[in-house]
């Protein structure tokens, strides 16, 4: 019985993790569909069910300059 319990607790509350490898993709397979777009993230595409493509956006590196 507990080791029932113990399997039904493990598995309810596992289930809603996300994997990003199970995730829809988009845009040549470098974006990810999702509700909303973070901060670092752009909106590239439009997805099904209403869903936005979202990009991640590279840091801008330092540009030096050579005199």
């Amino acid at each position: 019985m507990k080791t029932g319990l113990f399997l039904f607790a493990a598995l309810f509350f596992l289930a809603p993790a996300k994997n990003e490898f199970f995730d829809d993709k988009c845009y040549q397979l470098k974006g990810k569909c999702m509700r909303h777009c973070q901060k670092n993230e752009e909106l590239v595409a439009l997805c099904q069910k209403s869903l936005k493509c979202c990009l991640t956006l590279q840091p801008c590196g330092k540009i030096r300059l050579d005199d």
